[in-house]
């Protein structure tokens, strides 16, 4: 998993996870209290800016969300040309 690295790197700041734990099969929406709706906004913010990627508001689904491996899987398919 290439960008994992990242993608938790974005998720700790960006939801103030303070380094806790994170692993690819780490539950995300509906686990993490930090996750919220608003929250979805902000992660999808910054993984925009980091990776230089646009993710359309109709593309964005709770299924990317339930693992950071999901999530990682759904930005490195945004990187394929």
């Amino acid at each position: 998993m290439p960008h994992l690295e990242a993608v938790k790197h974005i998720l700790d700041t960006t939801l103030g996870l303070n380094g806790r734990a994170l692993e690819a099969h780490t539950p995300l929406l509906g686990s993490l209290p930090e996750l919220d709706s608003m929250a979805v906004i902000g992660v999808i913010a910054a993984l925009e800016a980091h990776f230089g990627i646009e993710v359309a508001d109709e593309d964005i689904h709770a299924r990317h969300f339930t693992t950071v491996a999901t999530l990682h899987d759904f930005i490195v398919a945004r990187l394929r040309p």
